[in-house]
C-alpha cells in the first residue's frame, strides 16, 4: 500500500520515539493540536527506519528503551549523512549529569526530563526547528544559484551536512564515501584554517574534470571551535567550455583545434591532451601544426601566450 505524501509546506514533521504508549499518546495529541504532522516509533530499530524513510524535521527520542537505546539511535542517525542534520531532542528520566552529557555527546541538541510537560517540549522544539528551517532555506537557496555547500568537522574530517547539489558534485569529482569528506578537501582545510581565521581569504581548491572544475572556497568557521571547529565550505562547478568557444571564434580554429589549444594553455603535453580529447599524440601534433599556421607562430609557448592574452581580455577570471 502506498503511503500518502507528507505535506512539508504546511506542517513540520515530528517523529516521537518511545516504548511507553502513554508517553506517545500525550505527546501525539499535544503536537497534533499544535499543527504538527506526527509520526511514531516504539523501538530503536523502528526509529532508524522511520527517520530514513520520512526524514522528519525533528526527532523526540526516548533515552532509555529496551534493545537499542536512544543514545545508540542518535549515534547511528548522526553517522548517516542523509539524516545527520535532523535535530534530536532527548526525553529522559535520567537527571544525572553524566547521562545528560552523554545525550549531547552522541548528537542530541537538547533534552527534556520526564515526566514530560508538553508545553516545555513545544517550546524547545520551536527553537531548534527555527534553526533547522533557516539552515535548510539557506542550503536550498545556495543550490538554486549553483553554489553547493558542505560543513566539515576539522578534527576528524566528518561531513556534518551537505546540500543535494554538493552530494552530487562530490560523487562526480571525488567518488567519496560518506560520512567523511574527501581526503583532498580535508587536507586543504587543515592547511588553510589559520589563514581563514586571520580574516585573510586562503587559496581555493580546484579539482579539474575535463574542461570543468570544481572550486572550493573556505567560507567561515561555525559552532564550537574545539578541535578546529566545523567549517562551512562553498563549492561551485565552473565550466571552461565557453573559453574553448571563445578561442575557436577569436582565432578561426575548428572546435577540436580550439580544445587542443585550450589544453596547451593549461600546460598539458601532447600525450595528455590526446588522452583528454580522445586522439592520438600524432593527431594532436597535426592539430598543433594547423594552430601554429593560423596564429602565425612557431612554438606552443607562443601559441599559448596569444591564447592566454585573448582569454584574459574576454574572461579576466580565467585560471590558466
Amino acid at each position: 500500500m502506498n503511503r500518502p505524501a507528507l505535506d512539508r509546506n504546511n506542517s513540520d514533521i515530528v517523529l516521537i520515539v518511545d516504548d511507553v504508549p502513554d508517553n506517545l499518546s500525550v505527546l501525539h495529541d499535544a503536537l497534533e493540536e499544535s499543527g504538527y504532522t506526527v509520526l511514531i516509533a516504539t523501538s530503536g530499530e523502528a526509529a532508524l527506519q522511520r527517520t530514513l524513510q520520512a526524514q522528519p524535521d525533528i526527532v523526540l527520542l526516548d533515552a532509555m528503551m529496551p534493545g537499542m537505546d536512544g543514545f545508540e539511535v542518535a549515534r547511528r542517525l548522526k553517522a548517516e549523512h542523509r539524516v545527520a542534520h535532523i535535530p534530536v531532542i532527548f526525553m529522559t528520566g535520567l537527571t544525572e549529569t553524566e547521562h545528560l552529557v552523554a545525550a549531547l555527546e552522541c548528537g542530541g541538541v537538547d533534552y527534556v526530563t520526564k515526566p514530560i510537560k508538553p508545553k516545555e517540549v513545544l517550546a524547545r522544539m520551536a527553537v531548534h526547528l527555527q534553526g533547522a528551517r533557516e539552515k535548510r532555506q539557506t542550503r536550498t537557496a545556495l543550490d538554486a544559484f549553483g553554489f553547493a555547500s558542505i560543513t566539515v568537522r576539522a578534527s576528524d574530517g566528518k561531513l556534518v551536512w551537505q546540500t543535494p547539489l554538493a552530494r552530487d558534485l562530490l560523487q562526480r569529482y571525488c567518488n567519496f564515501q560518506a560520512p567523511f569528506a574527501p581526503e583532498v578537501v580535508v587536507q586543504w582545510l587543515h592547511r588553510n584554517m589559520e589563514q581563514a581565521l586571520a580574516s585573510t581569504e586562503p587559496p581555493r581548491l580546484n579539482l579539474e574534470q575535463g574542461a570543468k572544475r570544481l572550486t572550493f572556497r573556505l567560507h567561515q568557521q561555525i559552532g564550537d571551535s574545539d578541535g578546529g571547529g566545523d567549517w562551512l565550505i562553498i563549492m561551485q562547478e565552473v565550466s571552461d567550455e565557453s573559453v574553448i568557444d571563445a578561442i575557436s571564434l577569436s582565432f578561426k580554429l575548428t572546435p577540436k583545434e580550439a580544445e587542443v589549444l585550450y589544453w596547451v594553455v593549461k600546460g598539458k603535453i601532447n600525450r595528455d591532451i590526446g588522452d583528454i580529447v580522445g586522439s592520438s599524440p600524432m593527431t594532436v601534433k597535426k592539430h598543433l601544426e594547423h594552430i601554429f599556421a593560423k596564429l602565425g607562430v612557431e612554438t606552443r609557448t607562443a601559441a599559448a601566450g596569444m591564447a592566454m592574452r585573448k582569454i584574459r581580455q574576454l574572461q579576466p577570471q580565467f585560471e590558466g
